[in-house]
């Protein structure tokens, strides 16, 4: 049959969170729209701190943007005076007050968009896919991953044809809503043209009233 459901939106209600917090039926275009431009402000502007999610809750007029991410000296900068710029500036977007919390990860190698965006990179700088891709799923396995598959797809190595490549390691089961899938689709612009990758990582089960 070969079709596919989105491995997040799946367990959306069940075992995940909403990357956004809140609604407003009055002013739901409004809020849609604030949460784009913060989102892509912060991943542009921090684009060198390894991101891996951007949470945004909204409390009648409180806005809390919390950034969860490998490298917190990056956000906060020297006496907080990167995250005081930060805050001034999504102001200045949304037009109304908004509190940031940084939240590190410790493991980065465990974050499917951590992990799609370094291979996507490396691949920009010519590193042979299947090295890049072994790589990372043996870093994931030996760091706690229970199951982890990585998938490459278009011209890789500049074939002329375009192609899929992929490896797995360990379980992955993803008509399983209990289980913990992390997922990511990464796109690498290389000169050939764009390579995406995809990125599943198995992490666990979770409880369905364990909401992330």
């Amino acid at each position: 049959m070969g079709q596919k459901t989105h491995p997040i939106g799946f367990r959306l209600g069940i075992t995940k969170g909403w990357k956004s917090a809140w609604f407003n039926a009055k002013h739901y275009r409004d809020y849609l729209l604030e949460d784009l431009k913060i989102r892509r402000y912060i991943e542009a502007k921090l684009a060198d701190a390894m991101i891996s999610n951007v949470r945004i809750e909204r409390v009648v007029a409180k806005t809390t943007v919390t950034i969860y991410t490998a490298r917190p000296g990056m956000v906060f900068g020297t006496k907080r005076q990167a995250l005081d710029a930060l805050r001034e500036e999504l102001k200045q977007i949304i037009k109304r007050d908004v509190q940031i919390l940084v939240e590190a990860v410790r493991v980065p190698e465990l974050e499917s968009k951590l992990v799609g965006e370094n291979i996507a990179m490396q691949l920009e700088q010519r590193v042979a896919h299947r090295r890049a891709m072994k790589r990372a799923v043996t870093q994931a396995i030996r760091l706690g991953a229970q199951g982890i598959k990585v998938m490459v797809s278009g011209r890789l190595a500049g074939a002329e044809i375009a192609r899929s490549q992929w490896y797995q390691e360990g379980r992955l089961p993803l008509q399983t809503l209990k289980a913990d899938i992390d997922y990511y689709c990464a796109v690498s612009k290389t000169i050939y043209g764009t390579i995406g990758c995809k990125v599943w990582i198995y992490k666990g089960d979770v409880a369905p009233e364990a909401r992330s």
